[in-house]
């Protein structure tokens, strides 16, 4: 069973980590308001004695995008991958190379299939965009893609599986990444399985809406868990997205009655000059509350939204991990069909359970004086091959299952390590961008008071 521990931040470290990033613009980005104590560029800090990766890491950016071709019908825009890491299967410390989204696709989908036990994270447009304007080469575009892409990246980086598999080492660090793709496709590191004796089992198999029989009751706990946490993370995401809307009604408010200061200021002859301030003051004001929501809001909840679709790609391996189960229990329910009807016709009782197969049996036996041509012998025999076949399967099965078990239970702990790791930063975005913010109107508020005193009141 799962304790209650499992789901706080114990194991992650909330030591500040700086990041480093070259000064080039290709893109002319809206400009946000970044905390340097925050941000996680992906470091691995699992420990493992066979790979010894607590003194491991690897950090992953995902910066300066450039449209390629611009002006053609086959237009792109090609984002640069940069790494730090001490993992000796990268051939330099510094690796980098250029990629455009299809090469990320191309990396999602194929560590999905070359890793069918991990959680290989979500791309952001395998999610919603709703919170993205614009076309795909618009500034506010990219830099949402930019910073999905860079998130995928990182959860990459963290898992210490995927960190270390040669396709993301191929895709960070190498200079013929077509190549790459082309040989990978040619010779994937897991072969396509041979048809598997399931198809033998027919009818008596259970279809894909089936249920395991024997539920693990440590599964049930996990998928329970991800479901109740994806439905805080859906109302944490509703609540916010009407906070926004009301941020942004509370500005149109502002701007609205700086206007009325600006024409009381035409009224009141003698206070014009602090009533223009105060009005600059509101419209200063206005402008921090959309400025919250374009750096703050905006990003929170394209970063929940990443995170649902996060734990999401847990809960597909979940069901994967019960298909394995499923084949497992379903192959030895055939055996043991099998098995039985073996045992049926050994015992001189016949398989056909209808009348009229009965009757048809019986006269066949009288006409004849022998078993018809499928006689007694040749069927067990042939239930023998089956069932010989089927124990084979039926202990692969089960073998396949327990280490599909104990992965799931692996990723378990990757998972909540990273999630701990990105509910800190969304927090710490969401404290720092409010601080920025307030702190800033303080101060604007505060430098309107020595106007106002100066006003004389006649008494």
């Amino acid at each position: 069973m799962l304790n209650e521990e499992d789901d706080t931040f114990a194991s992650v470290s909330w030591d500040e980590q700086p990041n480093d990033h070259q000064q080039q613009q290709p893109f002319a980005f809206p400009d946000k308001q970044h905390s340097d104590r925050r941000h996680s560029t992906g470091n691995i800090n699992n420990d493992s004695p066979e790979t010894n990766q607590s003194s491991s890491f690897l950090t992953v950016q995902v910066k300066l995008p450039v449209r390629e071709l611009e002006g053609t019908k086959d237009s792109f825009v090609s984002y640069l991958v940069t790494a730090q890491t001490n993992l000796p299967i990268y051939q330099t410390e510094n690796p980098s190379s250029r990629r455009r989204f299809q090469d990320f696709v191309f990396l999602h989908d194929h560590l999905i299939k070359d890793f069918p036990a991990s959680v290989v994270p979500p791309l952001p447009d395998k999610s919603r965009l709703k919170y993205v304007t614009g076309d795909r080469f618009s500034p506010d575009f990219v830099e949402r893609r930019r910073s999905g892409l860079e998130r995928f990246m990182q959860r990459l980086a963290r898992h210490p599986t995927l960190s270390r598999s040669k396709l993301l080492r191929s895709f960070i660090e190498s200079t013929q990444w077509n190549v790459d793709m082309h040989t990978h496709l040619a010779h994937p590191p897991v072969p396509e399985a041979p048809a598997s004796l399931l198809e033998m089992a027919s009818d008596t198999l259970l279809n894909a809406f089936s249920k395991v029989r024997k539920p693990d009751e440590r599964f049930l706990e996990i998928r329970d868990g991800l479901e109740r946490f994806e439905e805080r993370l859906v109302a944490i995401e509703r609540i916010e997205g009407r906070s926004k809307g009301r941020i942004t009604d509370l500005a149109s408010d502002y701007e609205d009655l700086a206007a009325s200061i600006q024409g009381l200021g035409f009224l009141e002859s003698g206070i014009t000059d602090p009533l223009s301030r105060f009005e600059s003051a509101l419209l200063d004001y206005s402008i921090g509350l959309r400025d919250l929501n374009t750096t703050t809001t905006t990003p929170l909840l394209t970063k929940l939204v990443s995170l649902i679709n996060y734990s999401d790609s847990f809960r597909n391996v979940l069901k994967l991990r019960d298909q394995k189960q499923l084949d497992f229990e379903d192959l030895s329910s055939y055996l043991s069909n099998l098995t039985t009807e073996r045992d049926r016709i050994a015992a001189g009782f016949s398989t056909n359970v209808g009348i009229s197969s009965y009757l048809k049996e019986k006269l066949e036996f009288i006409r004849t004086g022998a078993e018809t041509d499928t006689s007694r012998e040749a069927k067990i025999h042939k239930l023998d091959c089956k069932i010989k076949d089927l124990q084979e399967a039926v202990t692969s099965a089960h073998e396949t299952s327990d280490r599909f078990n104990e992965e799931v239970m692996k990723e378990f702990k990757v998972f909540q390590d990273s999630k701990a790791v990105e509910l800190k930063e969304i927090l710490n975005d969401l404290a720092d961008g409010n601080i920025s913010m307030y702190k800033k109107s303080i101060q604007d508020w505060e430098n309107m008071i020595p106007f106002f005193e100066r006003i004389r009141v006649d008494t």
